[in-house]
């Protein structure tokens, strides 16, 4: 009798040691994975920002030729598109990322090739309040790939932590899932660079 009540302490003892090590285990995935939300959230406010600035950059150049370019028009279609993309984070798919990258990527060209041209349209240079805008945007796509990075690392921290042995057995039977990346935009390298320092007032 005292054998059997001993196993029995023996075999409870073992499902609370290992019931205590996957609750400190989901514990941690719940962390990173918050982490990755949190990255998220700031990669979207960034994008949200941008999206904000253009309505002001378009209605800044009323009366303007430039208003009505094909120049103007791309950059307030790829707008449209750009802003129809959201992503829950926590179900996030690489192609559903993939998608939300691809239609910012656009937008982000399309106010490129906008930069580009800006020489051609001396009034647009002259005006202080569109080129305030134009330091808005370029600041903000300096912080966009500064919270792209940020997501891409904690995405990788908490990928590694759901993949190692033994924690993938909790991230597979608690529903853990791995968290896609920002990829490197194709054409990136010949892509027009969002950057106005070269814009001076005439």
């Amino acid at each position: 009798m005292k054998k059997n009540t001993l196993t029995i302490v023996l075999v409870l003892g073992v499902i609370a040691l290992i019931a205590v090590w996957m609750v400190g285990r989901y514990n941690v995935m719940v962390t990173e994975e918050e982490n990755v939300e949190t990255a998220w959230g700031e990669v979207e406010n960034q994008y949200q920002r941008r999206n904000d600035l253009i309505p002001q950059l378009v209605a800044s150049t009323e009366g303007m030729a430039i208003h009505e370019s094909q120049y103007m028009k791309d950059v307030i279609e790829a707008r449209a598109k750009a802003t129809q993309m959201t992503i829950d984070p926590s179900k996030m798919t690489e192609e559903q990322l993939l998608a939300f990258q691809n239609a910012q990527g656009e937008l982000s060209q399309a106010l490129g090739r906008l930069m580009v041209n800006i020489e051609r349209y001396p009034e647009v240079k002259a005006d202080a309040h569109f080129m305030k805008l134009m330091t808005d945007i370029e600041g903000t796509e300096n912080r966009l790939a500064v919270a792209r990075n940020t997501f891409n690392e904690q995405a990788k921290v908490f990928n590694t932590y759901i993949r190692k042995f033994p924690n993938n057995v909790v991230a597979s039977v608690c529903g853990f899932d791995k968290k896609p990346y920002f990829t490197a935009e194709e054409g990136a390298k010949t892509a027009p660079k969002i950057d106005f320092s070269g814009l001076k007032h005439d």
